[in-house]
């Protein structure tokens, strides 16, 4: 995500390094590799001209701190501007109603149909909401049984009416079912075109004019960079919506649509897609997406992906097998499937401090830990459960089951009993503090 960004706003912060104070001649240089990285990065080019100037009149002001180096000094205010750029502050999506009624706007293939299914996860799983999907699309074909096929995925009810052709009757019907069968949110999908269309404006303003939307959405490929802003501007124009939703984020290499939109339309950016799962759906936080941007990571949302795929119960009693040495290959396999419930492997990784950079040119796959799960679904509930019978002969078949060679699973068990060992070792507190008084004693050696 946006790593042509990073690696261009990088090559600008070296211009200052090394460099005892702020001048004006080499903020103008920085400043002018900045303008160039976002124009690069398909920004609006008077969002860009306007953010480098208001860097330039913040970095001149400022007082350089002896602790602070002036690169540092001018990384600070381009992620307080940027953030403040991309809208400053998160904003959540209005669910006031009975039902609270989402109209979903946009271009055909920004994704619109995908997006409504996870937006009624989100608010399923998320918010505890019981929401209807709207079928508003009556000329694309299959698009009717595309949003039911979404709906049987997520576990979510879709209304439609195939022989009715005026969506604003199939969406008032919609409303008036919600009511009667307790759906308290109601996201109604409709028609997109391939360009802007005056048919198309016209339907959709009817539609938002007779369901009175609590909150107007417009879906947006993020990868279409300054078309998207255009797009956006028309939409608004003649919809004056609430919000806009990015996806395709993950395939998002300049970042342009996210860091102007705002900008231009002077509406927030309040969701963004970053994969093709169902949970691939994130809140947008500019501080947030400004950090990750200058390659500072993104621990915070790090951690809530973490703790939304935190199941207490299963920690408790994982902690007990812990204690008593009795961690299995069925736990390790139950802890890989959490992990993989937090998203995309290179997206997580990337949200760690400086780990943007190392991870920018692996190819990490999303079935990163097929490799493992083959070898232990390879083993025998028994095997699973005491790994320590796990001799010549049956790692041979493993290997053979699996499709893995004899070293990778010697290689997997290895690394197994040395994690057994080390949790073992830090679930005693005992053990915790010996290990921490051994490391004190060490303090003279190389390296500690």
């Amino acid at each position: 995500m946006f790593d042509n960004l990073t690696d261009k706003f990088d090559r600008a912060f070296k211009v200052l390094k090394g460099q005892g104070q702020i001048t004006e001649v080499n903020v103008a240089e920085t400043l002018k590799e900045v303008r160039r990285a976002l124009l690069d990065a398909d920004v609006n080019f008077k969002t860009a001209k306007d953010f480098t100037n208001q860097i330039k009149e913040k970095a001149l002001g400022r007082d350089v701190l002896t602790a602070v180096k002036p690169g540092q000094l001018l990384v600070k205010i381009v992620q307080e501007e940027l953030a403040e750029l991309m809208g400053g502050e998160q904003e959540d999506v209005d669910l006031k109603g009975n039902p609270a009624i989402i109209l979903m706007s946009g271009l055909q293939g920004s994704g619109k149909t995908t997006f409504s299914g996870k937006l009624a996860n989100y608010l399923k799983t998320k918010k505890g909401k019981k929401p209807l999907l709207v079928a508003c699309d009556i000329y694309r074909p299959a698009a009717i049984d595309q949003l039911h096929v979404v709906g049987d995925q997520i576990g979510v009810e879709v209304f439609s009416n195939r022989d009715e052709k005026d969506p604003v009757k199939i969406s008032q019907a919609a409303i008036q079912y919600a009511r009667s069968n307790g759906h308290n949110v109601v996201i109604v999908d409709t028609a997109g075109r391939l360009a802007i269309d005056e048919q198309m404006m016209n339907e959709i303003t009817a539609v938002k004019r007779a369901i009175n939307p609590s909150e107007t959405l417009f879906v947006v490929d993020a990868m279409t960079g300054q078309d998207a802003v255009n797009t956006a501007k028309a939409f608004n124009e003649r919809l004056n919506f609430d919000g806009v939703v990015l996806t395709k984020l993950d395939g998002d290499t300049r970042g342009g649509a996210a860091i102007s939109i705002k900008s231009v339309v002077n509406k927030p950016i309040k969701f963004i897609g970053t994969g093709e799962k169902m949970e691939a759906i994130d809140l947008f936080y500019p501080k947030r997406m400004a950090d990750r941007i200058l390659g500072m990571g993104d621990v915070v949302s790090l951690v809530e992906r973490a703790q939304e795929n935190y199941d207490e119960e299963k920690a408790r009693k994982l902690h007990k097998k812990i204690a008593k040495n009795e961690f299995s290959f069925d736990d390790f396999l139950d802890q890989i499937q959490q992990i993989k419930k937090m998203g995309n492997m290179k997206d997580l990784m990337g949200m760690i401090p400086g780990m943007g950079k190392a991870v920018k040119n692996l190819d990490i796959d999303d079935d990163a830990f097929k490799g493992i799960e083959s070898i232990i679904y390879s083993m025998t509930p028994e095997e699973r459960n005491d790994h320590k019978i796990l001799n010549g002969s049956r790692r041979k078949r493993i290997a053979n089951g699996s499709g893995a060679s004899l070293q990778d699973v010697n290689k997997l068990v290895k690394q197994f009993e040395e994690t057994r060992k080390m949790m073992q070792l830090m679930s005693n507190k005992k053990n915790m503090a010996n290990m921490m008084r051994q490391m004190g004693g060490m303090k003279g050696m190389p390296g500690m």
